[in-house]
């Protein structure tokens, strides 16, 4: 099928409904009634199609773990320690098996681009890398896969796991990850940052960290985010770095965290806020007015940061929840966020398109514009503002040109 024709789609919802034409995986044409041929029409009846969506965050390699050992506290510590024994028993068959289930999920429900990271350390050593690594391959028709070298255990006490992640990269891998918080001192945990970037260097990476997961400011662990865009910007890496949870800048006073924000959006960094993660685990220790535990979404956006959000666990010791659905980690999003308008739900959507996608490096090729990769997702609603509270089946799943799900159509939400 080298030509497809969606008639009557809503891509914005202050535009009229639009065709759009693709040939040979690429939209050729956006406008009202196009008269082009094409193998194949798909009317839209005026739902939404979005750009495929993206999961910027997510771990298919501790996917469905939950059953196995679960966290009785709902603590970080006792996640790590959690998933730190189960690693041990791991099997390639086994990691394939659940990482791959992830994929399948992700994909019916509109995903076509997802950052996995995959543990590299001293238990898993290179196994969660070489599933992905060959789950890019099988389903590189349905799905990109960019791969992080993710050192969950830290480096400094998890021996030879900076080496290790120096062979993921000669395997395949795509980004650098880091965990500095895992590490014994603050000491420890700056050198753990000087490692990762030198790492990103000198193989022309970006960055990927899971920095500042707590809901205080106490350890200076786990207020790392100001010093990383110092190094940053003193390594010339404006808009390849990207912080996880980052849960601690909510803990943070007003001016203080103005300043930060401002900071953040002037060294390019991507701030990606993992809610059914941060929501779960955090608070904890909260009496009352337990806190919501997430990066202030709303205020770095007016300060003009770079905002995505992410799947992050799938079912395990960190969040026994999840089935791969970003419109559903919207949705909580949106609630804990307060971003309740027609507009502010349509940027939620945006964080897992276009934010997204400038997030992963992949912005020139991505969109509903002429000239861009055909990758589309259509949904079961009649508006861009009304998709997050909807929660639709994605009807359609388009990659590269080529329909890769369909799903019945209903006029549920007409």
């Amino acid at each position: 099928m080298k030509t497809v024709l969606i008639r009557n789609a809503r891509i914005r919802d202050d535009q009229d409904l639009q065709d759009i034409w693709i040939e040979e995986g690429i939209i050729q044409k956006i406008g009202s009634r196009l008269s082009e041929d094409a193998d194949r029409v798909i009317d839209c009846e005026g739902r939404v199609v979005l750009p495929g969506l993206i999961e910027g965050h997510i771990h298919p390699d501790k996917a469905f773990l939950e059953e196995r050992k679960p966290n009785i506290s709902g603590t970080l510590e006792e996640a790590i320690k959690n998933t730190g024994e189960l690693k041990v028993q791991y099997t390639y068959e086994d990691v394939y098996r659940r990482s791959e289930k992830v994929l399948k999920w992700a994909i019916a429900k509109g995903t076509t681009v997802m950052r996995a990271h995959p543990d590299v350390d001293h238990i898993e050593k290179l196994l969660g890398v070489e599933v992905l690594l060959d789950l890019k391959e099988v389903y590189k028709d349905k799905i990109d896969l960019q791969i992080v070298v993710f050192p969950q255990e830290g480096i400094l006490k998890s021996e030879g796991t900076l080496e290790r992640m120096e062979e993921g990269i000669q395997m395949g891998a795509d980004v650098v990850g880091g965990c500095p918080y895992n590490e014994k001192t603050l000491e420890d945990s700056i050198r753990h940052l000087e490692l990762v970037f030198d790492l990103a260097e000198t193989h022309d990476l970006p960055l990927d960290l899971h920095v500042d997961f707590a809901d205080h400011t106490e350890d200076p662990r786990y207020m790392l985010t100001e010093r990383i865009c110092d190094m940053t910007m003193e390594r010339g890496m404006q808009g390849r770095v990207t912080l996880g949870h980052v849960t601690s800048l909510g803990s943070l006073e007003p001016e203080e965290a103005s300043a930060l924000f401002t900071k953040i959006a002037g060294a390019g960094i991507t701030i990606m806020p993992l809610p059914a993660t941060d929501v779960y685990l955090n608070g904890r220790n909260d009496k009352k007015n337990v806190r919501r535990g997430m990066a202030p979404v709303l205020q770095m956006l007016e300060h003009g940061v770079n905002v995505v959000f992410a799947s992050n666990n799938i079912r395990n010791a960190f969040t026994p929840f999840g089935n791969a659905n970003l419109l559903l980690i919207g949705y909580l999003l949106a609630e804990t966020q307060f971003m309740g308008s027609a507009e502010q739900q349509r940027t939620v959507l945006d964080m897992i398109t276009y934010n997204a996608a400038k997030c992963l490096g992949i912005e020139g090729e991505y969109g509903i514009a002429e000239g861009k990769k055909a990758d589309l997702v259509m949904f079961e609603s009649q508006r861009l503002s009304d998709v997050i509270q909807d929660q639709p089946i994605a009807n359609f799943v388009i990659k590269a040109g080529k329909v890769i799900v369909e799903q019945s159509m209903n006029h549920a939400a007409e």
